[in-house]
């Protein structure tokens, strides 16, 4: 059994705003490249952890996530949903098993923070959060229609 290290201010802080930037990069990428890129993305996720310490039991998690993600190819909401089912892993591994990173004890709490607000933003569908992404979209004609 792992012991979870005390937490910093920079370990709740730095993965919020490495998710922000996540979602600011995320938003200039078009759909649906962005729904089917963050499909396998949430999906390769699910195997970081395989050597975490749990032994056999490691496997269990990707076993139950990787349907998720590939419903995640359709659907956003899969999508977050799959980041949420990861970050109650990262928070299993905080607490009992070993950190995503070996070198940084409170990495797998740091990943939890991430995973949950990328999470929140799949939920609500990845909007675009970019007033230049959202205008370039918007002044793209529709396909079919000639200017």
């Amino acid at each position: 059994m792992h012991i979870a290290p005390p937490l910093q201010p920079m370990d709740w802080v730095g993965p919020a705003i490495g998710a922000v930037m996540f979602v600011l990069a995320m938003s200039l990428v078009k759909e649906p490249t962005r729904r089917m890129f963050n499909a396998i993305f949430v999906a390769g996720a699910g195997g970081v952890y395989l050597s975490g310490g749990f032994g056999p039991w490691e496997l269990l998690y990707p076993a139950i996530a990787t349907p998720v993600a590939y419903l995640g190819l359709k659907s956003h909401r899969f999508i977050g949903l799959a980041w949420l089912m990861h970050a109650g892993w990262d928070v299993v591994h905080h607490l009992w098993g070993n950190p995503i990173w070996p070198f940084m004890a409170t990495s797998s709490f740091g990943c939890m923070i991430f995973d949950t607000l990328i999470a929140i933003w799949f939920l609500a569908g990845a909007p675009t959060v970019l007033p230049v992404a959202s205008r370039k979209a918007a002044l793209q004609p529709v396909q079919g229609q000639h200017s």
